[in-house]
């Protein structure tokens, strides 16, 4: 039986897992400076995230108003240089309604690298006073919002990892949990499918286009979401991979589509549409799997489950991620990064739906407090690059 009977209360009515304080670098020129604010401060006191780029884009500042007032987060410093067109203005205002306290440090005008750092020390220090003061209120599994990613796929990964996710999927929406499967350039070929399990035919066809927008993505790119390392491990097509990644889903009713910093307004199963729209403005849309967590996050996830089958180390600031082996010789090697070895089933060690009660229990563990295996490696990798989306329709999210 689920174990998870607490969360970290927010004034904005949010539960959390985790409970942290973040320090936010808004352009590269300051990210120094809030690295070593971080590093000073002490470990466990506080996460780096940050912006890099210069110019303003709206997609950036949505997603840093998820990250700031995800229910993991109880507080924030934020760190410009000064002359960047971020705007931190909007940000502290976001953070400040939902309740949690916020600090800004200008390097520009306290005084340079040193004793911004040295503020930065102090600021840190009274808001993780603060997170550590916060309330636990009764928390369910009905609660959670978990989503999934696959990085290093192979030939394995969609016979074993995948297809358990998609089980441990079903089993959490059945008890309430929201779940968030992206991402549509990897699921060309599975439009359709994926149209027949949708909740209305008009979301239905919302779930065609996005794949069809993914398609011609890539074409003008003339490159696909396809590694050499995915080659290397087995697979030989696209729509091999797409396969594999569709498992992942499981087999519940996909209740809506979502674009990044979207939240799910109920339980129920959400596919993730991370292809910018408009032209081809801004390169390779998801220029590393951690950008793709970061965007899942944004939109409320608590914890990620990431399957792996040639192998993947990375974890996140925020939000633990969970880590399931596809691939037994992985496994082997990596034993010391991974948290589920769902390789057992490629050797009849388990089945499917073994491994997938197995993930199951990891998410239920996680969620009550224990770290995962990139928790205790210290992994916290962070990227935030530009895009752009225009809003979602009613049509995207039609049980709201």
């Amino acid at each position: 039986m689920p174990k998870l009977s607490e969360g970290y209360k927010r004034a904005d009515g949010g539960l959390g897992i985790r409970n942290e304080v973040l320090v936010i670098y808004l352009v590269e020129c300051a990210h120094h400076v809030a690295r070593r604010i971080v590093e000073e401060s002490g470990k466990g006191n506080s996460q780096l995230i940050g912006f890099p780029g210069c110019f303003p884009n709206e997609y950036a500042l949505k997603i840093m108003k998820g990250l700031t007032t995800h229910p993991n987060t109880a507080g924030a410093l934020l760190v410009s240089l000064g002359c960047e067109a971020f705007n931190r203005e909007e940000l502290a205002k976001t953070i400040e309604a939902s309740g949690r306290p916020v600090e800004t440090l200008v390097i520009q005008e306290n005084g340079g690298t040193l004793e911004t750092i040295r503020r930065g020390k102090e600021a840190v220090a009274r808001l993780r006073e603060t997170a550590d003061k916060t309330a636990k209120a009764p928390m369910n599994i009905s609660d959670l919002v978990v989503g999934t990613i696959c990085g290093g796929s192979d030939g394995t990964s969609g016979i074993s990892a995948n297809p358990a996710v998609g089980r441990c999927f079903d089993e959490l929406v059945k008890q309430g949990s929201a779940c968030i499967f992206e991402e549509t350039g990897e699921l060309i070929g599975c439009e359709q499918i994926m149209k027949e399990r949708a909740v209305t035919p008009e979301l239905g066809d919302q779930i065609v286009s996005s794949v069809n927008k993914a398609a011609d993505y890539y074409t003008v790119l003339g490159y696909g979401s396809f590694a050499p390392g995915n080659a290397e491990g087995g697979l030989t097509t696209l729509e091999e991979k797409s396969i594999g990644a569709y498992s992942k889903s499981g087999d519940s009713p996909i209740s809506g589509l979502i674009k990044p910093g979207d939240i799910p307004p109920t339980g129920g199963l959400y596919l993730m549409d991370v292809i910018p729209d408009g032209e081809v403005r801004f390169g390779f849309p998801n220029i590393s799997d951690n950008a793709e967590i970061v965007e899942m996050i944004a939109s409320g996830a608590h914890l990620i489950l990431f399957t792996t089958g040639r192998g993947s180390v990375v974890g996140s600031a925020i939000s633990p991620v969970i880590k399931v082996c596809a691939n037994p010789e992985t496994y082997a090697k990596l034993s010391h990064d991974m948290d589920v070895n769902a390789g057992r089933i490629l050797l009849g060690e388990a089945d499917i739906d073994e491994v997938g009660q197995e993930i199951f229990d990891h998410v239920d563990a996680v969620a009550s407090g224990r770290p995962s295996v990139s928790e205790e490696l210290g992994h916290q990798e962070f990227i935030l690059t530009y895009k752009s989306f225009e809003p979602i329709g009613p049509s995207c999210l039609p049980t709201r």
